[in-house]
């Protein structure tokens, strides 16, 4: 950002510097509402719960950050690991007791791995009839 503000400078001197200071300063307005938006959605749901655990793993990507994470499941995740330790471990469940658990390492994701409930033999023969 400061680079962008010097060569604004080097380039067009102050009307450079006022034009690309606000745009520096949209920018930074534009994520914080982002975020703010995001972070309210999810203040407003159950701690680790998603509606859908399997479609939430279908769209998982490696490398996508956490406010990314929470803005597709609207909820914060329940925390695994300890507080300000890298990696962190954070776990979503929908109510049918499937879950995903998360691995982020800087805030980006770094693994997944989803468990579903074991299926007793009286579901299956029920699901095959």
């Amino acid at each position: 950002m400061i680079a962008f503000v010097a060569g604004a400078w080097h380039q067009y001197k102050w009307p450079g510097v006022a034009v690309s200071t606000g745009a520096v300063v949209m920018w930074i307005l534009l994520h914080f509402t982002r975020m703010v938006t995001v972070l309210s959605r999810a203040a407003n749901r159950p701690v680790g719960h998603v509606a859908s655990a399997v479609m939430f793993n279908a769209k998982l990507k490696k490398g996508v950050n956490l406010m990314h994470v929470i803005a597709m499941t609207k909820s914060l995740g329940e925390r695994l690991s300890e507080e300000n330790v890298q990696p962190e471990v954070f776990k979503w469940a929908d109510s049918g007791d499937s879950s995903v658990v998360c691995t982020f390492k800087d805030g980006k994701l770094q693994s997944w791995d989803m468990t579903r409930p074991q299926q007793t033999d009286t579901e299956e023969s029920e699901v095959s009839s």
